[in-house]
């Protein structure tokens, strides 16, 4: 019998822990809301998979965005729903803002996909890098990131790192009369970058750039 070489263990120990908390491609970021989510027939809101310039959270954020644009009452159902709860944010149920999201979404009709665009990613990449650098919150930008600015819609998000957390903040536009969050997210763009990086003040900060 061959004998298996103690460094070999080692590495062995070290790897299996690591790949068991890598989420199968087969499960869908909303897995913990249904299982519905996991049918091969959403994959192709997963437009950003192959996207070596993405995090694996950015790319959850297009994929959960596509989802909602794609499958809105699906996503009304089993994620806006569930979300005050499964979330820990039960406080969101007698907010105006989320009873708007529902109403929102009973009327929604499926959108188009959003694909992943470097350029886009670039811009979001630069201003969220500097905004988190001077704990900025708002869409001013640096003179550098101006020169690599390209988008027609932008959404800046803070305190979250999870793909879910943002785009539900972002939909939910609580305290945003105008809900020019919300809009964005459900409008009628075809490409988007984002970019999640560290924030000086809000620990994280997310910037969406659509056009």
């Amino acid at each position: 019998m061959r004998k298996t070489h103690p460094n070999h263990l080692l590495l062995l120990l070290f790897v299996i822990p690591f790949l068991s908390f890598q989420r199968s491609p087969a499960v869908s970021p909303l897995a913990a809301y249904s299982a519905e989510w996991n049918k091969p027939m959403y994959n192709a809101c997963n437009t950003a998979a192959k996207s070596a310039f993405l995090t694996p959270a950015e790319k959850d954020v297009i994929y959960v965005l596509n989802l909602a644009r794609m499958y809105p009452s699906l996503f009304l159902e089993t994620v806006i729903k569930q979300y005050p709860e499964k979330s820990d944010s039960r406080e969101l149920i007698n907010s105006s803002y989320y009873k708007s999201l529902v109403d929102t979404f009973k009327t929604l009709k499926a959108g188009n996909l959003l694909l992943p665009d470097l350029a886009c990613f670039t811009s979001a990449k630069c201003h969220a890098v500097q905004a988190g650098k001077d704990g900025y919150v708002g869409h001013d930008r640096s003179k550098a990131c101006e020169r690599v600015s390209n988008f027609s819609g932008e959404c800046c998000d803070y305190g979250n790192n999870e793909a879910l957390d943002i785009v539900m903040h972002l939909l939910i536009d609580e305290d945003v009369p105008s809900l020019g969050h919300r809009e964005i997210c459900l409008d009628s763009y075809k490409k988007l970058g984002i970019s999640i990086q560290p924030h000086k003040m809000y620990s994280y900060n997310a910037v969406l750039d659509f056009k």
